[in-house]
């Protein structure tokens, strides 16, 4: 890489400065702003240096200089430090989340706070059911012929089918298939209970078997089949607050790739336990989002990660203040899906 701690000093001036005014960075502003303890120019032959290698462009004929994604990526991984949050901050996000009174209202309070924290786009992955255990199974009748199933997931999802029996059921055999069901199936991951319902026909009684066979069905569809995953978006207005150096002047592609819950599953849903991932422009896979950047991070009980959640914006962003609040964000909301 070949760049001395003077260098580097100035990039991540040039990328604060550049960050905070949305404004090319010259080399005078650099030396009123900042204590680097050299003249101008030295900071103009570092910036050539710097211009040189990749790290930042002039944008037009004038004497600033922007950074490039390669020096977004550099700062990002040496230069920036993740900014501790102020205790008014902890205390607003646990005010925000605590209230919630069921998983809906955690995802929508989530991904608004994220949004009015970060001023970013802000997105949020339901739960995912693959990730998640069983906690109940309720068989409710609704005829002497008909249950309907509801699942609850130990992150707060809920599941329903209905299940047409194949002849009437008495009461005491709905509340005896509901027992052996939930002491076969309550604490195992839903993509493990597919031998776990085989075994609850295998053992069943005569008397029980072309109930369970028939239960056994819809439960397979409701614990292992793919379900739609879900995704919250909000804050989709802060795009407008740039500069006209962000997103290179249009905001439809971005727009247009946020339409796209796939690609929102992608940029979000993909996250290793423990990290945070910044994507930043042209790393990102999704050609409309070569012009944005992306910090996100998984989110869960303890150490589970059930889903995702990020925010997304232009490359100028403030990422030490977002990582902090990404990484916040989703150590309450794991908190609260523990004690609930």
């Amino acid at each position: 890489m070949g760049l001395d701690d003077r260098k580097l000093a100035v990039l991540r001036a040039i990328v604060e400065d550049y960050v905070a005014t949305q404004e090319p960075v010259g080399s005078k502003a650099l030396v009123e702003r900042h204590q680097l303890g050299v003249s101008p120019a030295t900071v103009r032959n570092d910036m050539a240096v710097l211009e040189e290698e990749g790290y930042i462009r002039q944008p037009h004929t004038s004497a600033g200089r922007v950074p490039t994604d390669r020096g977004y990526r550099l700062f990002v991984d040496r230069l920036s430090r993740v900014k501790p949050l102020s205790p008014a901050e902890r205390r607003a996000i646990e005010r925000f989340l605590v209230g919630a009174v069921d998983l809906d209202d955690v995802v929508h309070r989530t991904v608004r706070l994220l949004a009015q924290l970060t001023r970013q786009v802000a997105v949020v992955q339901y739960p995912s059911l693959a990730r998640s255990k069983v906690r109940h199974l309720e068989l409710v009748p609704i005829s002497t012929t008909r249950l309907m199933v509801v699942m609850i997931a130990d992150t707060g999802r809920v599941e329903q089918r209905l299940v047409e029996m194949p002849g009437p059921i008495p009461a005491e055999d709905v509340t005896h298939l509901r027992r052996l069901v939930n002491e076969k199936l309550v604490g195992s991951r839903l993509s493990d209970t597919p031998p776990l319902v085989q075994a609850l026909v295998d053992e069943s009684t005569p008397q029980l078997r072309p109930a369970m066979a028939t239960l056994s069905t819809v439960l397979l569809e409701t614990l292992v089949e793919r379900h739609e995953e879900r995704i919250a978006l909000a804050g989709t207005a802060n795009l407008t607050r740039g500069g006209l150096l962000d997103f290179q002047g249009s905001l439809r592609p971005i727009l247009e790739a946020l339409e796209e819950e796939v690609v929102l599953l992608k940029l979000i849903g993909e996250t290793e336990p423990s990290t945070t991932r910044v994507l930043i422009g042209d790393e990102n896979e999704i050609d409309n989002l070569r012009a944005a950047s992306v910090v996100s991070t998984g989110y869960g009980p303890g150490s589970t990660i059930v889903g995702g959640l990020g925010v997304l914006g232009p490359t100028r962003m403030d990422y030490p203040g977002n990582i902090a609040m990404v990484r916040a964000v989703a150590r309450y909301v794991g908190e609260l899906l523990a004690q609930n």
